[in-house]
């Protein structure tokens, strides 16, 4: 279970995963990365944020959660390999309702590495170098 506090829940968070974020994709799902930048060292670390977009391309209601359930789960054990602070968006493409468990899975481990490369790459937008 993914633990509250790593949890999505402001449209501001989703919006800059999504829009200022790295982005890659896979038949199944495309996964959204932003890495915010650290104001101070000495201040208490943020936490990861991680959310799920299932629209209803994916299927009803109740396929939709079932997509969610299993995507959250995943992330959840994939929580230590996030740089903290990043905020994470996992959005669901309609071919992850008939996906099978282990499918679903690779295609979040092959999106994940490629996305957290593509971030290290990535100037920063706010002029500090890495």
């Amino acid at each position: 279970m993914l633990p509250a506090v790593h949890r999505m829940r402001l449209s501001s968070d989703f919006e800059a995963a999504v829009r200022r974020g790295q982005r890659a994709g896979r038949r199944c799902l495309v996964v959204h990365l932003a890495v915010r930048p650290v104001d101070d060292p000495g201040d208490a670390p943020v936490p990861t944020k991680v959310g799920f977009v299932v629209s209803r391309a994916v299927g009803n209601a109740v396929v939709r959660n079932q997509v969610k359930r299993r995507l959250r789960a995943a992330m959840a054990a994939r929580l230590p390999g996030l740089p903290g602070g990043a905020l994470v968006v996992v959005r669901a493409q309609p071919a992850a309702a008939s996906a099978t468990g282990p499918a679903l899975l690779g295609d979040l481990d092959a999106a994940l590495p490629r996305v957290l490369e593509a971030a290290a790459a990535a100037p920063r937008r706010d002029g500090v170098q890495r």
